[in-house]
C-alpha cells in the first residue's frame, strides 16, 4: 500500500507538491507538522496519512492508518488513487512513473483489528 514515484529529483518533487499546496492550487491535500500528507475532504480526513521517504531515484509515500479505526480497502484505494491523481495534475513533469502497491509493505501501518 505504498505509492512510489520514479523521479530524478525526489526532494524536488516533494518540495514542488508542498508548494502547490501552500500556494492554494492543491485543495484536497494538506501536510501536517510531521510532514505527513492527509486528504482534506470531511469523509476522508483523519482516516490516514501518507508519509514521504526518498532514495536514489524514488519518492515513496507509505500509508499510516489512524489507529483508532479499522483500515478499509476504500481508505487506501482513495488515498492512493487520489494522491497519484493530484501528483499527475500538479507535478507530472517531475516524475516518470507512479505506482501503488496492492498490499502493505514493511513501512505501511494498517489497522485490521477493531478499536477499543
Amino acid at each position: 500500500m505504498a505509492i512510489n514515484f520514479e523521479t530524478n529529483n525526489p526532494l524536488g518533487l516533494l518540495s514542488a507538491f508542498k508548494k502547490e499546496i501552500a500556494d492554494g492550487r492543491v485543495l484536497t491535500w494538506a501536510s501536517d507538522k510531521d510532514g505527513d500528507f492527509y486528504h482534506t475532504p470531511p469523509q476522508w480526513r483523519g482516516r490516514a496519512w501518507l508519509r514521504p521517504s526518498y532514495g536514489l531515484g524514488l519518492l515513496t509515500f507509505n500509508f499510516i492508518c489512524n489507529s483508532g479505526i479499522l483500515t478499509t480497502r476504500a481508505d487506501y484505494a482513495v488515498y492512493h488513487g487520489r494522491f497519484i491523481e493530484s501528483m499527475l495534475t500538479h507535478c507530472d513533469g517531475l516524475f516518470q512513473n507512479a505506482a501503488a502497491t496492492a498490499m502493505p509493505t514493511n513501512s505501511d501501518i494498517i489497522n485490521r483489528t477493531s478499536a477499543a
